[in-house]
């Protein structure tokens, strides 16, 4: 094996798609690996490729990360193996389906995987960089995150969470040395188009190839942004987008409301 150079990597949702190319290039950037996912063959299958074709170091850990117990095994490792650098949390599941056509309790193990499993990891994670001293973390939210009226609410929400975890993440973080970087992909050819039923939108001329979406990923992390955004060709667009909030986030501090929420009465008093 390849003596490892920039620590290990730890990948959740590894087994296919964004997961699994987020691997392979980490691998060869240098990374030991370790992988997380449900699926133990495709898991597996994935982690004699990449020792083949790298000779880096990979540990495959089938779990269930909306599972408590599995999920506190993950925790334990980062919050114990003093070579992991780096978090990249993947996992997730979304859904097409509006409020009438969808189910609660799938939306409840949705909410468990994007939100909770993530934030947990997370917390996990960011006290064991902070005393190494260094560690960078990475979180996938998505374009629904902004555009939140393209496909399933919850699954919208989910990915919000996601991005102004981020935000908050990074004041707390950066000046202990840890990175974050939260990444939007917008429509990407991965099975989440399968499972959705909409097959047929991975060969659409507008969605993005899961190695276009990684490399730009890791390209903006390389770059030292807080936001990646790979199908957004204008930067300038996000930027003005951030000025707008944080100036509109400054007038939201007033004792009184505002006077167009003055009752007729109140006015006449």
């Amino acid at each position: 094996m390849t003596h490892s150079t920039k620590g290990t990597a730890l990948v959740t949702g590894a087994s296919t798609g964004i997961g699994a190319v987020y691997a392979d290039r980490l691998a060869r950037r240098g990374y030991d690996l370790i992988l997380v996912a449900r699926n133990e063959q495709r898991l597996n299958t994935l982690d004699r490729q990449i020792t083949a074709e790298t000779g880096r170091t990979v540990l495959a850990i089938p779990a269930d990360l909306n599972d408590k117990a599995a999920l506190a095994r993950i925790e334990a490792i980062l919050r114990t193996d003093r070579n992991i650098t780096m978090l990249v949390n993947n996992a997730g599941i979304g859904s097409v389906a509006s409020v009438l056509d969808s189910n609660a309790d799938e939306m409840e193990a949705m909410i468990s995987l994007n939100i909770t499993a993530l934030t947990r990891l997370t917390y996990a994670a960011a006290p064991a960089f902070v005393a190494r001293g260094a560690g960078t973390i990475v979180n996938i939210s998505s374009a629904v995150a902004i555009a939140a009226e393209k496909l399933n609410g919850v699954y919208s929400a989910s990915k919000s969470y996601v991005l102004s975890f981020g935000h908050r993440l990074h004041q707390d973080l950066a000046d202990k040395g840890v990175r974050i970087q939260t990444v939007l992909p917008a429509a990407t050819a991965t099975e989440f188009w399968d499972v959705a039923g909409y097959a047929s939108q991975k060969q659409a001329a507008s969605t993005m190839s899961t190695e276009d979406l990684v490399d730009a990923a890791l390209a903006g992390l390389d770059q030292g942004e807080l936001i990646t955004i790979p199908a957004l060709h204008d930067n300038d667009d996000w930027s003005r987008w951030e000025a707008g909030r944080l100036d509109l986030s400054a007038k939201l501090v007033n004792a009184k409301p505002a006077p167009r929420y003055v009752l007729p009465t109140q006015a006449r008093v």
